[in-house]
């Protein structure tokens, strides 16, 4: 095996040999299986959205979008403070079935997440039923058949954390930063 194929895996194995006349010592790096988690994201991480470019920053960690789908259950999904972020309130039972993308991530990406997310202050990362409703993902066939059969458990960003008011604040089944809403997301980067 040479150098450059060596460079294509990751993890780290010694080995020591010896022979009648040399000691001789070699490294054989072998792929690390890394886990991958799904996510359900509904709001500025989606494709077209200004956090987008999160997703696809492999720096960051591996996403790969999965398919489309929606909450099994209820939630408000809500527009709210001075820079315009999505939340969905961790209430069941009211709201809309909310719209949103399924991503399998790995490990690094979910850290990364967690931290985007402020997660647990912010946000708290709970696994909810997520409908699938367009299945593009060609993961394995324990997931394959889970995605057919209509109903995934997905990692979500919801809060549990929020002033009163916004439980009456508008609901909406869908977030898209330049909506009918007027409510534009404010990037971090132009927050005062």
């Amino acid at each position: 095996m040479n150098q450059d194929s060596l460079n294509k895996f990751s993890g780290v194995a010694v080995f020591k040999a010896s022979t009648q006349c040399t000691d001789f010592h070699f490294t054989l790096q072998l792929p690390l299986k890394s886990t991958m988690a799904r996510v359900f994201v509904y709001g500025t991480l989606k494709k077209g959205q200004p956090n987008y470019k999160h997703m696809i920053n492999t720096a960051k960690g591996l996403a790969k979008f999965q398919g489309r789908g929606r909450t099994v259950e209820k939630y408000p999904l809500v527009i709210a403070g001075k820079y315009n972020i999505p939340y969905m309130l961790n209430i069941p039972g009211t709201g809309h079935h909310v719209a949103g993308e399924i991503y399998s991530v790995d490990d690094q990406m979910l850290q990364f997440l967690d931290e985007f997310e402020g997660c647990p202050d912010m946000y708290q990362r709970t696994l909810m039923r997520i409908e699938v409703v367009e299945w593009e993902g060609k993961g394995g066939a324990g997931e394959a058949r889970a995605a057919a059969e209509g109903v995934l458990e997905c990692f979500v960003y919801s809060t549990a954390t929020y002033p009163p008011e916004w439980v009456g604040l508008p609901y909406y089944d869908s977030y898209d930063s330049s909506g009918k809403h007027g409510l534009s997301y404010v990037l971090r980067e132009s927050r005062e």
